[in-house]
């Protein structure tokens, strides 16, 4: 059942990624890419990290993507007409619809992940998943992290700049 449950998951993130590319309307576009955060984030929770799949969601998901949007939004691309794209509307909700059933159907039948493992257990022992992950992000990584949060300051002003009608 967990292989099933993996396979699913994957053939729903490669078609989201692959809409992602396709889409012609770019908030439809933004939409798919959420529905692959999820999908990444239930990667997540099926190799036990349940920190990381609740980062992905609230980071990814929740704030990169209104940024995202908040872009589109603010760019004025433009949108296609809703009247050519009625029929996709109802295939997306039987597609959804049974999607949701199939999940529902796993998480009540069996254990998603699976995986039950003596490092798991070492792991929640010591501390948990977060405490490990912030030992190791301001140790063994903590360069990487300052660079990170440089290029994010330097893109937040990029993006000020661009907005500003004048300088």
């Amino acid at each position: 059942m967990q292989t099933l449950f993996f396979y699913l998951v994957a053939a729903v993130a490669v078609g989201s990624a692959l809409l992602v590319v396709k889409c012609k309307n770019p908030v439809n576009s933004a939409l798919a890419l959420v529905n692959t955060f999820f999908c990444l984030a239930i990667f997540y929770v099926m190799l036990e990290a349940p920190f990381m799949a609740a980062i992905q969601i609230m980071v990814y998901a929740g704030a990169i993507m209104v940024l995202i949007i908040f872009v589109i939004m603010l760019l004025n691309l433009g949108t296609e007409t809703a009247k050519r794209y009625r029929h996709a509307v109802a295939g997306s909700a039987v597609v959804a619809a049974l999607l949701l059933a199939q999940a529902v159907y796993f998480l009540n039948r069996s254990e998603p992940t699976g995986m039950g493992s003596d490092y798991r257990e070492a792991i929640a022992q010591a501390g948990g998943h977060t405490e490990a992950i912030g030992r190791a992000l301001f140790t063994d990584f903590l360069l990487p992290f300052e660079i990170t949060s440089i290029l994010l300051l330097v893109a937040i002003i990029g993006a000020v700049v661009l907005a500003k009608k004048e300088i």
